[in-house]
């Protein structure tokens, strides 16, 4: 089994909720990635926060860390999403692109 990347299972989520939601409103926080030292303290300057989960559903307040099958969430990830659930959103980890639909298609149907 090749394990698809993070970008590309992130894109699929993406591309579902286009084509299946295109109401509501989904971005991506692009917060990770290599940077050299000039752009990562110009970001930390501009509020950039380690561990912000990728995605972001503000209408239904749900965050969400995309992972591919085999990837590690980290201790900055795992405290942001603690928070964010105790500030009261949904904040989850998906590892890969059928568990973030499968989690979007079980809240909306919970909205209806």
């Amino acid at each position: 089994m090749s394990v698809l990347s993070e970008h590309y299972e992130q894109a699929l989520v993406i591309q579902f909720m286009r084509r299946n939601y295109p109401e509501v409103l989904i971005f991506a926080i692009p917060n990770g990635g290599q940077r050299n030292a000039a752009t990562g303290a110009r970001l930390k300057a501009e509020g950039v926060v380690p561990g912000v989960p990728d995605l972001f559903i503000p209408a239904w307040g749900l965050f969400i860390e995309m992972k591919t099958l085999t990837g590690k969430v980290s201790p900055e990830q795992k405290a942001m999403l603690s928070y964010l659930q105790s500030v009261g959103y949904s904040a989850i980890v998906c590892k890969g692109a059928n568990a973030a639909i499968a989690h979007i298609t079980e809240m909306r149907n919970e909205r209806k």
